[in-house]
């Protein structure tokens, strides 16, 4: 398949690809492959859902090689210190950002509370209400959008600086992303248009109505955005000759912690990013819809590739590697 054969095909499709807005792979940074569908432009943003959690992971880096939080293994209610923990949980002081990064942080709820977390006032406390439990800490692996939440407070208390202005300042900014917003509404008639909205967005970022930012979802980038960010894992945390992120906190994010079960494809768990493969050094932030960063460091190329709200799309990687990175090499 040829580049206008490949367009044709995601133009006209019904199945999976449908939902494809745009399509960037990068090697030797440079851009290889670039495409846009559905009205939108290379310029413009879609919300990227999950894949905003590696985003929050590697703003946990950026944070630990600056000093503001020491490292992994530092318990979670350090940076929440005026936080009322309810009588008789002493769970919850044992969890670490460790137990974040990889989803293995221990929960109070059978499935997430979204209404009560989402529309509460304040989402990171919301979450830490959530935190702990009479099970104690099992390391079983426990999917969590919501308890992600905790991660920007973290940021924030640790830096002193609200989420979004420390991932400008110290991700977006030096990567030559350019600068994200909040979004400002937070209602639940807002939250929905969000999600479903089928329109091109601006670079803006969703947030509680405290203005911290969501840690598990409503980040919008562009696909070019995305392929920025997977450069900077494939080539160690460093971008354009600048350290952006210590090469040790990048190893040990993408080294595989967690073997996942067949829900999630069988594949391994880092800090909040996915090893799809074990003898392959390929890494991938994964969202609904389809969104995706995806990271080659065996072929040495990276690709992002936007798409609104579908969902069940489980096979992006397999698209990349099947179709986009054969026309990288032609």
């Amino acid at each position: 398949m040829n580049k206008e054969e490949l367009h044709a095909f995601i133009e006209n499709s019904t199945g999976n690809e449908s939902n494809i807005c745009q399509i960037c792979a990068v090697k030797d940074g440079r851009i290889v492959y670039e495409d846009c569908w559905k009205g939108f432009t290379t310029h413009d943003a879609v919300n990227v859902m999950s894949v905003t959690k590696g985003v929050m992971s590697l703003l946990a880096g950026i944070a630990i090689d600056k000093g503001f939080v020491r490292n992994v293994d530092q318990k979670v209610m350090d940076f929440f210190p005026d936080y009322q923990v309810k009588r008789g949980e002493k769970t919850i002081y044992e969890v670490t950002l460790r137990h974040l990064l990889t989803m293995t942080a221990p929960y109070k709820y059978r499935s997430e509370p979204w209404t009560k977390v989402c529309t509460s006032d304040d989402w990171t406390k919301a979450a830490l209400d959530l935190l702990g439990g009479r099970a104690g800490i099992t390391g079983e692996f426990k999917y969590a959008t919501l308890g992600i939440q905790i991660l920007s407070g973290i940021i924030e208390n640790a830096s002193g600086e609200n989420c979004i202005d420390f991932a400008n300042r110290y991700l977006f900014v030096p990567l030559g992303i350019s600068e994200h917003w909040i979004h400002g509404d937070s209602s639940k008639e807002d939250q929905f248009d969000y999600l479903m909205n089928k329109g091109p967005r601006k670079n803006e970022w969703y947030s509680d109505p405290q203005g911290t930012v969501t840690a598990g979802w409503g980040l919008c980038l562009s696909a070019s955005d995305m392929a920025k960010l997977g450069e900077l894992v494939l080539c160690d945390g460093r971008y354009g000759g600048e350290e952006i992120i210590s090469k040790r906190y990048i190893d040990d994010m993408t080294t595989p912690h967690i073997k996942l079960g067949g829900m999630f494809g069988f594949m391994s768990y880092g800090y909040l990013w996915y090893k799809p493969y074990e003898d392959r050094n390929v890494f991938a932030a994964i969202g609904d819809g389809g969104n995706v960063i995806y990271v080659n460091k065996d072929k040495g190329i990276t690709a992002g590739v936007t798409g609104t709200f579908k969902p069940r799309i489980f096979d992006r990687v397999e698209f990349i590697e099947k179709i986009v990175i054969p026309l990288t090499e032609a």
